[in-house]
């Protein structure tokens, strides 16, 4: 605690006294200002004496869909929701005791993103930056955004963004991701190291543009099992073991790694006609595109001996290897007119090779060591405003190959004024599970299976209505109908002694209709200086079989103080948040598979996780300090992440987020 409160005051002495303002206030000079961003700097384009100012909206985010924002360098408490491993909102997630670890679900948002399967091991990809979560940059001058976290024990958190350019038309940027945390409990240790290169170029005459990224991603996780003697060593509240490290888990010889490489890139040439970056049309054009992916990825699951608490193994030594490669190619022509709107058409040609290294013989059938295979797929998309209207349809069907899907996202928007606004939209998708529920191999003698004949496609359908209202707050209710819902679990038929689930897990079908109601509202109440936000979600669950287990009710409540300090020169809120969810049959995690499953044995839930936070804006720069669960130091161990692991105990973390300009 010195050491963080001694960082703290050089930190703040030298940002309040020392630094120079990165973004000073705009200069009345024609001549650039040195580190400044409100300046005004010579135009070739205005010619001769004029200049161009440049300001904070001159450092643009482009991301998957073109849609364009701005660098943001405010506080707020959503940058305070935000401020975490996975740098986005986690109200549906419950962390691990350490970071880098999976998270459990509170809530889930079961729309289908693409009509293919994925690799598997969900658990494990929370980190994951799919193609779609790429950004691009526009900026004026380079600029760079670095945050640190510390983590738990003997490691920290950084992630590093460069972005920069060589003219207004060509940019780059580079970023890495990387952490290393031991964790408080024994043989948790979690490191993981993400790279990621992306440029955007578009011609002169704005009629060819292309964008492009490279990305590296490795994530190692150590794997203990889960606690070994919950009852008598952390639900005693016995002072021995305040220690974590001293309380004994199942295991201590595995871990489970995700490696994967990506290459993307995207370009387009208008024919004729001219269209603006963000999509909006300016004239009748017609587009020519293309979009190449090819990705590689591996699970590895690696125990230097057997244990009989996954059951028995074919080998001494667990070596569980799963990988997958897929290469997209998407042609496309888009129409655009100010009158009829823009209409997409694409054709995909898709490849996948799913494979472990040998065919394998069981008792009762043939497990094939490969699924491979080509796909075609064809779609439409459509977007047009009228007024304070906004139309958008998304349609994507297989017409070729094993692995055959659909999906349809429409959905109609309309702004009644600047504080009102409605959302309603539709989903529908059919396709099938992930692969490693079609298919998998293990060392593991029951973690063996193939369904690719008698699995069938998942089937989701719903619609949702949004109300965004600045004073009446913002409410989404959402309702979903699934089929063949897919899920692990512990196989029934089996005589299965306590303790002893986690060797017979296995997927399965739901055969039933699962209905979901999901009710989520978001409100703050403000006074003077003071603020109390709050985020309630309601959820319902009707099935026939307890598969898809969820907390009725989930609240995050933060009352807060926000003021300035230091003649304005510092911006602060500081203040407690509440979350909280009921008690529920909450899914258990298996190193194994790094998948969770369904299990009806315990109830976990039900306890308060109280924060404290302080978090400053120093001109460019962000900091966060936290007391994590502070209430567990005075309450009952009971709080769990997942059956057998704990959440985290009271821990003290600071952190920052600082953007350079030059």
């Amino acid at each position: 605690m010195k050491h963080v409160l001694a960082l703290l005051l050089v930190f703040f002495g030298q940002a309040l006294w020392a630094q120079e303002d990165s973004i000073p206030s705009e200069r009345k000079i024609d001549v650039p200002a040195v580190g400044g961003m409100n300046r005004k700097i010579p135009s070739k384009r205005a010619g001769g004496g004029k200049v161009q100012e440049i300001t904070i909206k001159d450092y643009k985010i482009i991301n998957y869909q073109r849609d364009t924002t701005f660098l943001d360098t405010t506080i707020s408490i959503q940058k305070e929701y935000k401020y975490n491993f996975l740098r986005r909102d986690n109200f549906e997630l419950m962390p691990f005791a350490n970071v880098g670890q999976p998270y459990n679900k509170l809530g889930v948002d079961l729309d289908a993103k693409d009509i293919y399967p994925r690799l598997g091991a969900n658990a494990k990809h929370f980190n994951y930056l799919e193609a779609r979560e790429v950004d691009y940059y526009n900026v004026a001058t380079p600029m760079s955004d670095l945050m640190f976290k510390t983590t738990f024990e003997q490691g920290q958190l950084l992630d590093a963004l460069l972005t920069f350019n060589t003219s207004r038309r060509l940019n780059f940027s580079i970023g890495y991701k990387g952490f290393k945390s031991l964790g408080k409990y024994q043989y948790s240790q979690a490191e993981a190291g993400s790279f990621k290169a992306t440029t955007n170029y578009v011609t002169q005459n704005g009629r060819y543009n292309i964008r492009a990224h490279i990305a590296a991603q490795n994530q190692e996780t150590e794997e203990n099992g889960g606690l070994a003697n919950k009852e008598l060593q952390f639900e005693s509240n016995d002072p021995e073991f305040r220690d974590r490290s001293r309380i004994d888990v199942l295991f201590s010889n595995a871990n489970n790694r995700l490696l994967g490489k990506r290459y993307f890139l995207d370009h387009q040439y208008v024919l004729f006609g001219k269209q603006s970056d963000s999509g909006k049309v300016k004239t009748t054009a017609l587009t020519i595109g293309h979009q190449f992916n090819y990705e590689t990825k591996y699970y590895h699951y690696q125990q230097t001996s057997e244990n009989a608490y996954f059951g028995d193994a074919f080998t001494a030594v667990i070596g569980d290897k799963a990988h997958l490669k897929t290469m997209n190619n998407q042609l496309s022509a888009q129409f655009s007119n100010k009158t009829l709107g823009v209409l997409t058409g694409h054709l995909d040609l898709y490849q996948y090779n799913y494979f472990f290294n040998t065919v394998l013989q069981t008792d009762t059938q043939l497990i094939q060591s490969q699924l491979k295979g080509d796909e075609i797929a064809i779609g439409a998309k459509y977007v047009k405003k009228i007024g304070g209207f906004q139309l958008n349809g998304l349609l994507r069907s297989n017409i070729s190959g094993d692995l055959s899907g659909t999906m349809l996202d429409a959905f109609a928007s309309y702004r009644i004024n600047e504080n009102h606004a409605l959302k309603f939209s539709v989903h529908s998708s059919f396709k099938m599970p992930d692969f490693n529920y079609l298919l998998y191999q293990s060392d593991y003698r029951n973690y063996n299976w193939q369904h690719t004949s008698d699995f069938k496609k998942v089937g989701n359908n719903g619609f949702q209505f949004d109300l965004d209202s600045k004073f009446w707050g913002n409410l989404m209710a959402k309702y979903t109908t699934l089929t063949n819902y897919t899920y692990f679990a512990s196989d029934p038929s089996e005589t299965i002694v306590q303790g002893r689930e986690q060797a017979f897990i296995k997927p399965f079908q739901e055969s039933g209709t699962i209905d979901l109601v999901k009710l989520k509202y978001e409100k703050e109440f403000k006074w003077k200086g003071f603020a109390l936000n709050n985020t309630i979600m309601y959820q319902n669950v009707s099935q026939p079989n307890a598969v898809l287990n969820l907390p009725d009710f989930v609240t995050r409540n933060t009352l807060y103080y926000s003021n300035y300090g230091f003649k304005k020169a510092l911006y602060f809120q500081t203040g407690v948040t509440l979350k909280y969810f009921t008690e529920y049959t909450m899914d258990a995690y298996n190193p194994v598979l790094g998948e969770f499953y369904s299990q009806d044995n315990e109830k976990l839930g039900g306890f308060p996780m109280l924060d404290f936070f302080i978090n400053a804006r120093i001109q460019q720069t962000r900091v966060f300090l936290k007391a994590e669960h502070f209430n567990s130091l005075f309450s009952d161990n009971k709080f769990y992440a997942a059956p057998n692991y704990p959440y985290r105990d009271f821990v003290i973390r600071f952190g920052l987020v600082w953007n350079f300009f030059s």
